[in-house]
């Protein structure tokens, strides 16, 4: 009897090594491998080092904080089995909603003449509310009429989108004021994006919260049985992603110094991109923050590589369209395996 809780045991020690080994290790492998590819093509086409040029790395960074932002909560959706395709356009509504009250001239000055610019933090607070109002009803419109989450948000994608053209009867948004500008400078939209992928890593890992998330993606009915309000949790990560899409348009449009009602286009499709390459599942259930954060790396170094080797727009575009299929590919067969297992 011994004997064979022994064999039992040891038989368990290998399949217990691979699960302290974290999901990421092999996204982080893929990561350095293509980053070390552009190193070796840098040397061979252009004669010049890749990973070893601060000014290129620090673009980089920065222009992949404002989809890491969305990503996040594009990450919460999919992990409960749903989606959101209006993320880009809640991108450029809550971007020219914020910027339009970042501008000195908004500011009722006849009222209160001895203030002439609004705190920088209304306007922030604004950005944010609205994106959080759109989540809200993306949320409400998927739990209370059971419409597939790809039509609800579609349908806000496109309001979204129509929004922020009417507001300013499709005139960009200029002369913000310095303090609102200050969040779009410097390191502070990629602080934003950390601060933002821990809060939400935690959550998502030792929180209530996340546990009910990933309940309902694993399995809906279980999740309800077990006595988890499913409609009201849907709506709480849909407002969460409309949320931080909102924030990603007040530093969109903060970095930008100016907003325009076409910002954010094809954003949502690369979020969704950084969660799938970063290991969330489409299926539901799985997915962490951390795998998302490198995916959304992987994008940003695949599209400045691709720039630094002088490759048309066109073909980056393509590349990163089959990567996207190659990494649901990868997924169907992970959840496959798992079924077999």
């Amino acid at each position: 009897m011994n004997d064979t809780v022994a064999k039992a045991e040891s038989d368990l020690k290998p399949e217990r090594q691979r699960r302290r080994i974290p999901p990421e290790a092999n996204i982080l492998l893929v990561l350095i491998g293509i980053a070390l590819i552009y190193e070796i093509l840098g040397w061979v086409f252009v004669g010049q080092s890749f990973l070893f040029n601060q000014q290129r790395l620090t673009i980089m960074i920065l222009q992949v904080s404002v989809i890491g932002i969305i990503a996040v909560g594009v990450t919460q959706v999919i992990i409960t089995g749903g989606i959101d395709l209006s993320s880009g356009s809640v991108v450029g509504m809550t971007a020219m909603f914020s910027a339009s009250l970042a501008q000195a001239s908004t500011w009722p000055r006849a009222l209160y003449p001895g203030l002439t610019d609004l705190p920088f933090v209304i306007p922030i607070l604004i950005g944010i509310l609205a994106g959080l109002a759109a989540g809200y009803i993306n949320g409400q419109l998927i739990a209370k009429t059971k419409i597939p989450p790809f039509i609800a948000t579609l349908g806000m994608m496109v309001t979204a989108r129509g929004i922020s053209k009417w507001y300013t009867k499709g005139q960009p948004v200029s002369g913000l004021n310095d303090d609102f500008i200050f969040i779009g400078t410097g390191v502070w939209p990629v602080v934003v994006f950390l601060t933002v992928a821990i809060i939400f890593h935690i959550a998502l890992r030792y929180t209530r919260y996340g546990k009910f998330t990933y309940a309902i993606g694993a399995n809906v009915q279980a999740a309800r049985v077990s006595g988890i309000n499913v409609e009201a949790h849907l709506i709480k990560v849909y407002a969460i992603a409309g949320m931080l899409a909102g924030l990603a348009g007040v530093v969109t449009a903060a970095r930008a110094q100016t907003a325009q009602a076409g910002m954010g286009v094809m954003y949502e499709l690369d979020a969704i991109a950084a969660a799938v390459i970063g290991g969330t599942s489409l299926a539901g259930g799985a997915g962490r923050i951390t795998g998302t954060v490198i995916g959304t790396i992987i994008l940003g170094v695949m599209t400045s590589g691709f720039t630094f080797l002088r490759v048309d727009a066109y073909y980056q575009e393509i590349v990163k369209g089959m990567i996207i299929v190659a990494a649901v590919v990868a997924d169907v067969y992970r959840q496959k395996k798992r079924a077999k297992a």
